[in-house]
């Protein structure tokens, strides 16, 4: 764990103390031993865990400590990025973790219960029904998804929970340019703007990593997002 502290300090410029990297270890201990039994993730080996799951989850403050935040939502949070991990680093932060399937949600809320983490909800949930629903739409100053869809598609599930004046995270390997520049209609249409592509250099991962951050300038149309399945059969 002290050489994550060192990456998070050097990358990220920010230092972990010793509660919370106490908690980042019991989140692995938990991971493996749910993962024997659910297959939750890939990644196996504790230094991949840190590195490609905390460490790269804990990218997104790069952006996120940019300006004052208080409500963040994680779509398709999985087995929990990069949702938990910026709530651990992050503890004034109210998070939403949406993941539609059962084990993975399940697994978030023994995770949330076991570290005592407060002001953490999980939703099981597809994203599309959420975006509908008042409780969550425009309601949030960050929405982020790692590995969930391709950009075109993304974007309508994630710009309708971005309040006006927030804005958007989609982790992305090196197909990030690409993707962003095809979403483009889809970003405009949807009430957002892109904002950059940030480039991610994890230690000892030779995948590229891009953060692409896009704004929420306009109010999203009220058909948007279209009903579970449908973005994703017919992308904007």
């Amino acid at each position: 764990m002290n050489e994550l502290a060192r990456s998070v300090k050097d990358l990220i410029g920010i230092s972990l103390s010793s509660g919370q990297l106490n908690s980042l270890l019991q989140f692995e201990a938990e991971l493996l031993d749910w993962n024997t039994r659910f297959n939750l993730t890939a990644i196996q080996e504790p230094e991949k865990i840190r590195s490609k799951h905390f460490l790269d989850s804990l990218t997104c403050l790069t952006v996120i400590k940019e300006k004052p935040i208080e409500r963040l939502i994680d779509i398709g949070t999985g087995a929990g990025f990069p949702g938990i991990p910026l709530k651990i680093a992050c503890p004034q932060l109210h998070v939403t973790l949406v993941e539609s399937v059962g084990k993975k949600a399940n697994f978030c809320r023994h995770i949330v219960k076991s570290l005592g983490l407060d002001g953490v909800e999980v939703v099981q949930e597809r994203a599309e029904t959420l975006g509908q629903m008042p409780h969550y739409r425009e309601k949030f100053d960050w929405v982020v998804a790692r590995a969930v869809a391709a950009l075109p598609i993304l974007v309508e599930y994630l710009l309708p929970l971005a309040r006006i004046g927030g804005s958007a995270i989609a982790m992305k390997g090196e197909s990030g340019p690409a993707e962003a520049h095809a979403a483009d209609r889809a970003t405009h249409l949807l009430g957002g703007r892109l904002r950059r592509l940030t480039p991610i250099i994890l230690p000892g991962v030779v995948d590229e990593r891009y953060l692409v951050v896009i704004d929420k300038v306009a109010a999203t149309p009220l058909r948007y997002p279209r009903r579970v399945g449908i973005p994703a059969k017919k992308p904007i």
